[in-house]
């Protein structure tokens, strides 16, 4: 095996890496255990191109990690035992690694040299696979575009490895910085929750954060996309944000009459019909002219992926809301047979754009037929959201929105009938403090919900 740093030709391209920056590392980590914390920050076992180089560093990590003793005998026991070596060419190629360095001086140095090489290469699968992606032909240039941005923000994203930070400089350069620019009023609106226009949900969850994977579950019918639409608007008139509406379900068109009907208090069929009087005309233009002012903006792409909607972002000027209906209609890039599996890795990618872009992300979510059950309480839970635990998981805020009226086919008098308009949204979960049910105001006629504070 060579030492030298060469550029080696193998399936047609020319991959980076250097068998002696990985030779010293593994070497140094030998003779020198102390520079395993330092070294256990920065690499991953990936990073190593040299398969049996890729085994010594898993063996490594793996004692460290059970705070077992490393040195040569102890690390050669456990290559033996996990079949890497046998007693002799385990020997052999241990003293070699030792024999590689004098000292763990350098270690970083070594680090820095195998992690450039592992991302150049990296780079160049990338590039590999947007060029077979182009010669398949199975995709036009804007899924093209798409797929090729991806590839490259994965591989940006594992680049960003930061090590531990001393409470005290947190405190003294982000967390007291961030308070003051959130006392002064010029700066405040940077640094705290956008308003959804609920006043008690605001209090609750501090606003809608940067950030923050909001996931909104209801069963069909309940009224989760009047309710994304509400806070859509309420963020864009209100508080004068851009916010983009994602429509998997319903066409732009659709979404503009149901907008329309609760900013001009008309009743939605009416403009489903067309049977306005003229002093509904005269609201209706009011509430157009209003709304066109308005940094709104809808897609209707069917079957669109988290990519595709982040290529989408990344074009316009400034997003300050996305809004997603729904979550069930989304599919992942990649093929994949499991749905369950499917629906983590959307909402996992979700997180990761909300994070990447800096911008809350609410996305609606079907609920199972659990909630329906006769016999129990029809409120939902967290263990009834759909196709996957990993919505849970993944999701920094979770609301839910319920109505007695939804079920009340199943009441015996109509003395037992519950108020139509009365509403909940049941903060299932939240991150940044409590849960608990906020009383909403259900106006089905023009499909909004509205804080009950409004009515008292």
């Amino acid at each position: 095996m060579s030492d030298n740093n060469l550029i080696y030709d193998i399936d047609g391209g020319r991959l980076p890496y250097s068998v002696g920056a990985e030779q010293a590392v593994l070497g140094s980590m030998i003779i020198d255990p102390e520079c395993i914390n330092e070294v256990a920050v920065q690499v991953k076992t990936e990073y190593f191109y040299i398969p049996q180089h890729k085994e010594i560093y898993s063996a490594i990590a793996s004692m460290y990690e059970l705070s077992q003793s490393i040195d040569f005998i102890s690390l050669l026991e456990r290559l033996k035992k996990d079949g890497v070596y046998d007693e002799a060419g385990g020997k052999e190629y241990l003293t070699k690694l030792v024999q590689t360095v004098p000292s763990s001086a350098n270690v970083l140095t070594y680090v820095g040299i195998i992690r450039e090489q592992y991302y150049q290469r990296a780079l160049m699968g990338a590039a590999k696979g947007i060029l077979k992606d182009i010669n398949e032909n199975t995709m036009d240039s804007g899924k093209l575009l798409d797929s090729a941005e991806q590839r490259i923000f994965e591989i940006r994203e594992g680049r960003e490895i930061g090590g531990l930070t001393h409470i005290k400089d947190v405190i003294s350069a982000e967390t007291y910085d961030r308070l003051t620019k959130i006392n002064d009023p010029e700066t405040r609106g940077d640094y705290i929750g956008i308003p959804s226009g609920i006043g008690e949900l605001d209090r609750m969850i501090t606003g809608l954060n940067k950030s923050d994977l909001i996931i909104l579950g209801a069963r069909p019918g309940m009224g989760k996309t009047s309710f994304a639409l509400n806070i859509a608007r309420n963020v864009a008139v209100q508080a004068g944000k851009t916010v983009c509406f994602f429509s998997l379900e319903m066409t732009r068109d659709q979404l503009a009459q149901r907008m329309l009907s609760s900013e001009a208090a008309i009743k939605s069929e009416k403009l489903r019909t067309g049977e306005l009087e003229p002093e509904e005309w005269t609201r209706l233009t009011q509430a157009g002219e209003n709304l066109s002012k308005a940094e709104l903006y809808f897609d209707e792409s069917s079957n669109i992926t988290v990519p595709e909607m982040k290529a989408k972002l990344r074009r316009m000027r400034r997003v300050d809301l996305v809004v997603i209906d729904y979550l069930g209609l989304m599919h992942s890039p990649r093929q994949n047979d499991n749905r369950v599996q499917e629906i983590s890795e959307i909402t996992r990618s979700l997180k990761i754009m909300a994070k990447e872009l800096k911008v809350p992300v609410i996305a609606c979510a079907q609920l199972s037929r659990g909630t329906e059950q006769k016999g129990k309480s029809h409120k939902p839970a967290l263990a009834d959201l759909r196709d996957s635990g990993s919505i849970e998981q993944d999701a920094d805020i979770v609301l839910f929105l319920y109505r007695d009226a939804y079920y009340d086919g199943e009441k015996n008098s109509d003395e037992d009938l519950s108020d139509n308009t009365k509403s909940e949204c049941i903060v299932a979960k939240n991150r940044h403090g409590e849960t608990g049910i906020i009383p909403l105001h259900w106006d089905g006629q023009y499909t909004r919900f509205t804080s009950v504070d409004v009515f008292r």
